[in-house]
């Protein structure tokens, strides 16, 4: 499958259409961004790293029946996805407080909820990706009542087999973010990426930062956090 034209670039990844209208190919980029773009980066083998680790964990996904874009890896930096109409609603999963959760509610990092917590955010650049709840959703059309709950019983049904994923590797799900999308045929489907940049990965036993936290925070060894994940993940 070849590419044939550049449908998007965003601050992570490339989008081509090819020539099957049914299919695009993803290329990840080793550019790396924070805050909303106001920290500006390169995180050496990263587009590899999120490009293996995603597929990966899509296909783990497939197999507990949810449904992915993921159709094939075709390089080490690309893949062929399922052609989808991005819905401009970030789902964020939270199991653990840590980031902008203890910043905004005053909590410190660390404490294991008792059940997942779940938030919305509207995907938009221009205005910072604001967090809205439901009702907000339906009257911005973003989806409809149907659609947010699919779309919340897939990302607690992602989160039980992630976190059980990750456990045997020795890692906690701290929190992550997942995108969704629409097929031409009118499927919604989860897209996007699964890797180190939309997750906090911690260490069970150390509590050691294996994502872009290190970036974030200036925290060092980022390549070997990112490479470090990738090997857990790959080998289980």
């Amino acid at each position: 499958m070849k590419k044939v034209r550049k449908l998007y670039e965003g601050k992570a990844k490339i989008v081509y259409e090819t020539e099957n209208q049914n299919c695009l190919i993803v290329e990840y980029k080793d550019e790396a961004t924070a805050f909303n773009g106001a920290k500006k980066g390169k995180i050496t083998g990263k587009g590899v790293i999120n490009n293996r680790v995603t597929n990966h964990l899509m296909q783990i996904l497939e197999k507990e029946n949810i449904s992915t874009h993921f159709i094939k890896e075709i390089s080490e930096r690309e893949a062929v996805v399922k052609n989808v109409k991005i819905i401009p609603l970030e789902v964020i999963i939270r199991n653990i407080s840590a980031g902008s959760f203890s910043k905004r509610y005053g909590v410190k990092e660390g404490i294991i909820f008792d059940s997942p917590t779940i938030e919305f955010s509207y995907k938009n650049d221009n205005l910072g990706d604001p967090l809205i709840n439901e009702y907000h959703a339906l009257a911005l059309n973003i989806a409809s009542q149907d659609e947010i709950d699919r779309i919340k019983n897939m990302a607690f049904k992602i989160n039980d087999i992630l976190k059980s994923y990750f456990k045997r590797v020795e890692v906690d799900l701290v929190d992550f973010k997942l995108e969704f999308g629409k097929t031409l045929a009118g499927e919604i489907i989860l897209a996007d990426e699964i890797s180190p940049d939309t997750c906090r990965f911690w260490d069970s036993k150390t509590h050691k930062k294996l994502d872009k936290d290190r970036f974030r925070q200036d925290l060092g060894n980022v390549e070997e956090a990112y490479a470090e994940m990738m090997s857990r993940i790959i080998k289980n």
